[in-house]
């Protein structure tokens, strides 16, 4: 049994704790300013410091109850430090009436003289997390820099280096730090002259489709091929075409002549080639008949053989002449087939009727282009003013007027992931109303947590906003609050959290601005809870909550 004391303890301390309705609590090592001294009875018998979780001995002394199982673990037989009695760890109980005294100790908030609230013990990291004065770091990643809260949202907007900005080419949002940087060599739509300097400024992703059509490019002529080696800006090619026309089929009349001279040179060739096969041929059959008079006349005479040889010879000769005048037959038609200039002359006709054809089109163009600007700007207009429609539709559609709020929260997941990386710390839901005419509030979220509970709970706040009736409505705002996680198994086994707005909280005053500083939990809910795959709080990645303002004697406009 005495092993499991001190166990015990804790676990009886959880129970009861978790059983509140509202958290009040308070950190056990801060320099605390008490409004009056502290008196002997709400301090430690052991640290000497204010009581935390008090509990009382069979000795009647107290102790914060991390100090009660400090003295435990020191000693086998703890004894009392003030009377030097044992502790009998049987007789140590919770005193909770002390505790509520303790709770109830004013203290003025550390960042006195600028902040001069006069605060509970127990509501005093609650007031921190909402002080102007407080120091906090700012929540862009990168950026080292303290700042009192009450500056963190001007600081967040305009002088944060390490804030997010909207690049005004691509639309991306880059680091303000990295933004030049980012417009210089990574953003596809930023502008850049033109290289060939034409008065054109072009999308960095477009450049080399530009340089294909720039009117400032220098160019071939298109009768380069007929001898005309000019280069001339692409803008100024057809002036060119048309000032140079008679050149130009001067050219192409040259290369004509040309062309049929070396045809001529070639038919030329091929006669005289003709003629020689001819005369070869001639010769042949002369050699063929001396043979046949040779072999008749010798028989088998030795001399034959020298004739045979030599007459060989010659046909050898002739073979191969003959071949070679074949491959310069050949050779000859294949040129003159090149040469054909129909096929030119049927071009340059289709050039001058394509020519004539986009100038006509290029008048119907400048008037189709005015239409369609003047169309696509109209066009424009009535897109905006539909998404503004629709916006303010689907607002209506959801905002209820009785002081109930069910928020759905959909892709959990997601959004809890961007809340840890510091992207989108907070989300905000609809507003509601306790009445057509009543109080315009919200709920907001931290599902990373915020404050005590960052990066263990769901942090869960309720905020008073500016309304179109609170120059009618009775302020501050006193009613009681409920926060609740829904359970979504029909078990109804909700988590809730209750607590009645505090008219000297500036959270519960009439707004000077669009909303109110966010009061409710910041450890509404542990992660390891929510989580939990043997609880049914989430179900396909979402998760309702529900805010409820309780109505009573609240009069109705």
């Amino acid at each position: 049994m005495a092993c499991d004391e001190p166990a015990a303890l804790s676990g009886i301390f959880m129970r009861q704790n978790s059983a509140s309705a509202v958290s009040l609590d308070f950190e056990p090592d801060a320099d605390y300013k008490f409004v009056e001294t502290l008196e002997d009875r709400y301090k430690c018998a052991y640290c000497h410091l204010v009581l935390r979780n008090p509990h009382q001995t069979g000795c009647g002394h107290r102790f914060c109850q991390q100090c009660i199982l400090s003295l435990r673990s020191l000693n086998a037989v703890p004894t009392c430090p003030v009377d030097k009695e044992t502790i009998k760890m049987h007789e140590v109980f919770k005193d909770n009436c002390c505790k509520r005294e303790v709770l109830n100790l004013h203290v003025f908030c550390k960042n006195i003289p600028n902040c001069s609230s006069k605060i509970i013990l127990g509501r005093y990291q609650e007031h921190l997390q909402q002080c102007l004065f407080e120091s906090v770091q700012c929540t862009n990643d990168g950026c080292c820099d303290q700042i009192l809260r009450k500056d963190l949202k001007e600081h967040l907007s305009q002088h944060c280096q390490f804030r997010e900005e909207m690049c005004q080419y691509c639309n991306k949002y880059v680091v303000l730090i990295n933004i030049k940087n980012h417009e210089k060599n990574d953003c596809p739509d930023y502008p850049v002259p033109c290289l060939q300097n034409c008065s054109q400024v072009i999308l960095k992703k477009e450049i080399e489709k530009h340089h294909a059509v720039c009117p400032e490019a220098e160019v071939d002529c298109p009768y380069k091929q007929y001898g005309c080696l000019v280069k001339v800006k692409r803008g100024k090619l057809a002036e060119h075409e048309n000032g140079a026309l008679r050149e130009h089929m001067l050219q192409i009349l040259d290369k004509n002549s040309r062309l049929e001279e070396q045809i001529s040179d070639l038919y030329k060739s091929l006669e005289c080639k003709e003629i020689k096969i001819q005369q070869l041929a001639e010769a042949i059959k002369k050699c063929e008949k001396e043979f046949r008079q040779f072999t008749q006349l010798f028989g088998k005479n030795t001399n034959l053989m020298v004739s045979t040889q030599a007459l060989a010879s010659h046909l050898d000769k002739s073979a191969r002449l003959e071949s070679q005048v074949k491959q310069l037959i050949q050779m000859a038609n294949q040129q003159q087939s090149k040469l054909d200039l129909r096929p030119l002359f049927d071009t340059i006709e289709n050039v001058k009727q394509k020519i004539a054809l986009m100038e006509t089109y290029d008048q119907r163009l400048v008037v189709l282009e005015g239409q369609s600007s003047k169309h696509d700007l109209q066009i424009n207009i009535h897109k905006a003013q539909l998404n503004k429609n629709e916006e303010r539709f689907k607002l209506l559609e959801g905002t209820c007027y009785n002081g109930k709020l069910i928020w759905k929260i959909t892709d959990y997941k997601m959004k809890k992931k961007e809340a840890v990386e510091g992207r989108v710390l907070s989300i905000f839901s609809q507003p509601f109303y306790t009445s057509r005419c009543g109080y315009r509030l919200c709920a907001r979220a931290y599902l990373n947590g915020d404050g005590s509970g960052k990066g263990t709970h769901v942090s869960l706040y309720f905020v008073v906003m500016r309304g179109e009736f609170d120059s009618l409505l009775l302020w501050p705002f006193k009613q009681k609050v409920t926060l609740m996680l829904l359970d979504q198994s029909g078990k109804k086994n909700h988590i809730m959290e209750v607590f009645r707005a505090d008219p000297n909280s500036s959270s519960f005053k009439r707004p000077d601005g669009e909303m109110n500083i966010a009061s409710g939990c910041p450890r509404f809910v542990p992660h390891t809870v929510l989580e939990n795959t043997k609880n049914t709080y989430i179900r396909d990645d979402t998760l309702f909550l529900k805010v409820v303002v309780d109505l009573t004697d609240l009069e109705e406009l």
